[in-house]
């Protein structure tokens, strides 16, 4: 009888180990995605790395331009004197990183979210509507790139600064984005670059 209830959980043991290990149920434990309702810890303490910081930066744009670099993962506001305030950013995942040239056409301070199709496709759990709040996976602030879905805005998960996990957007802590907004006007020209400027 022994034998049998330790062969028994043996089993059972096993086969928790292979249902853990089966690519759907990783990938549904692994993928943070969006967490609507979720409110961000405003005391999580950023890697310096992705601490903002004012940087020297070589470019031929003028100042007040925003340069992203997707691969460094960082946000460049341009400033006078070859120098640029860094911020740390959160990028697309893989599949979902792009390049272009846009400006801010909207400003929205805690934004009101409505998740597109596409990405209610792939994550059929999310709201079709969220007000604006603390709860909001956009944060505290917005800024709307052209005429695409794409935005620069907060997180209520500050842990995925640094990380590629959006679906295209580009996402600072709160206070990075509060910052950053209060910077910049509607207007202001945005690069998107995948590899740094040379």
């Amino acid at each position: 009888m022994t034998t049998f209830r330790h062969l028994s959980w043996m089993m059972i043991a096993a086969l928790g180990l292979v249902v853990s290990a089966a690519p759907g149920f990783a990938q549904q434990q692994n993928d943070p995605g969006d967490q609507p309702g979720l409110v961000a810890d405003d005391s999580y303490q950023l890697d310096p790395e992705w601490q903002k910081q004012v940087v020297y930066y070589r470019t031929t744009e003028p100042p007040g331009t925003i340069i992203i670099s997707t691969a460094e993962r960082h946000l460049y506001l341009v400033q006078p004197g070859g120098r640029a305030v860094r911020y740390g950013i959160g990028v697309g995942r893989d599949g979902f990183q792009w390049q272009g040239l846009l400006n801010i056409t909207r400003k929205a301070e805690w934004p009101d979210w409505t998740p597109p199709p596409e990405m209610i496709a792939r994550q059929p759990y999310l709201p079709r509507f969220m007000a604006g709040g603390p709860g909001n996976p956009l944060g505290a602030r917005a800024m709307y790139l052209g005429t695409t879905v794409y935005r620069i805005h907060g997180t209520n998960q500050p842990w995925t600064i640094g990380t590629k996990i959006s679906s295209g957007c580009f996402r600072l802590v709160n206070a990075d984005v509060t910052d950053l907004y209060d910077r910049v006007p509607v207007g202001t020209k945005v690069i998107v670059r995948q590899k740094p400027e040379l």
